[in-house]
């Protein structure tokens, strides 16, 4: 849990009522680039989260710090009814704030206090999380008769409507309802949604290579794009309306959109069966599926690169190390290994470190979290 620390609510919000709205980053266990085209996704939430503390001001306007960027870019201001985008972390808070007057709910002005764990860049979902830790937030402070599902809507819709980023379903859906030690597994055609538990003969562990990404660069466009694309040539509406018998329809597109949309297919099969390899405490068949994921994001979707991809590597042979891929939207970010209980932690500091002298990264140990 993120605290706030009192001299800082205090300093900026004086001795106002003051709400807190927090949610966690998440980890992507398998389903990646499945979620915006109707697919099945499975992540799970991690330790770290992001608090956000507001106060309701007697006019619409509003002020917002975060601890979490450089001293000279912590301040920002706006005001309700007036957003507009700036192209800062500042976006994330008016973003929400537009977002709920469109939809009809009254929100005045406010200020806000923001402290995240969450890494930015790192592929757990930063972005979401202060999202969905906003949205809480203003929820309780402005009392909005609306639930987490709804909720999880709206933050989607802060990237996606006010920010401009074309991101899908998972990260605000995973932020809002994911549970520690479960998995979710979501299906984002009707975002119909249950808790797996994850088995107690399990850990997972997330390394941040320090190489950052960022899912508003072109390249994670071009891929939804290039799905896109092969969906409406093959005349479906979702990559999952194509059956394994039906898989020699993709020998009709062009190679590059072959691939794409083969990784998409193949993902949402590997998820299914990751689903029912939890239930039967089957994790040594969770970790192959975990290899295979990463062998069609490095392949077929391309959006591994090779220091990550040498990270996989180092990863699957430290012991106890069942599987490990790419996490998040790729370019960079983060690597998850599912390991055997009690294996997690060490083989995690053998990839940061392995990573720092033959690759020359930064990385950071993430999941488990240091001592």
């Amino acid at each position: 849990m993120t605290e706030i620390p009192r001299h800082d609510i205090i300093r900026h919000l004086g001795h106002r009522r003051t709400i807190i709205g927090e949610a966690p980053g998440r980890v992507n266990l398998i389903g990646e680039h499945t979620d915006y085209s109707g697919g099945f996704v499975l992540p799970t939430v991690i330790p770290q989260t992001t608090a956000v503390a507001v106060a309701a001001n007697a006019d619409v306007a509003s002020r917002a710090w975060s601890a979490s960027v450089p001293h000279d870019e912590q301040r920002a201001r706006f005001v309700v009814g007036e957003e507009q985008r700036r192209g800062a972390w500042v976006d994330y808070v008016q973003g929400a704030s537009a977002v709920l007057r469109a939809a009809g709910h009254p929100v005045g002005g406010f200020d806000a206090v923001i402290r995240s764990e969450v890494p930015l860049g790192s592929g757990l979902s930063s972005s979401a999380a202060l999202s969905v830790s906003v949205l809480r937030a203003l929820r309780e402070l402005f009392q909005l008769r609306i639930d987490d599902v709804v909720l999880a809507g709206l933050a989607r819709r802060v990237e996606t409507d006010f920010i401009g980023v074309p991101v899908g379903v998972m990260d605000p859906i995973a932020c809002a309802l994911g549970a520690i030690n479960h998995a979710l597994f979501l299906d984002t055609r009707d975002l119909s949604w249950q808790l797996v538990r994850i088995p107690s003969t399990a850990e997972i562990a997330v390394v941040n290579s320090g190489i950052r990404h960022s899912i508003s660069s072109g390249h994670y466009r071009i891929r939804r794009q290039e799905l896109e694309a092969g969906i409406r040539a093959l005349g479906v509406h979702e990559p999952r309306e194509i059956t394994d018998v039906e898989m020699r329809r993709l020998e009709s597109l062009p190679a590059l959109l072959q691939k794409r949309v083969r990784h998409v297919i193949t993902e949402n099969a590997r998820v299914l069966e990751a689903v029912e390899a939890l239930r039967k405490r089957d994790i040594v068949r969770f970790g192959q599926l975990m290899n295979a994921s990463h062998q069609s994001l490095r392949d077929d979707y391309e959006v591994s690169v090779p220091e990550i991809d040498r990270m996989v590597e180092i990863a699957r042979a430290q012991r106890g190390v069942l599987g490990a891929r790419i996490t998040g939207g790729g370019f960079g970010g983060s690597i998850v290994l599912l390991t055997t209980a009690g294996n997690a932690a060490r083989a995690a500091e053998a990839v940061a470190k392995a990573s720092r002298d033959e690759l020359r990264l930064t990385p950071q140990v993430l999941i488990p979290p240091a001592k």
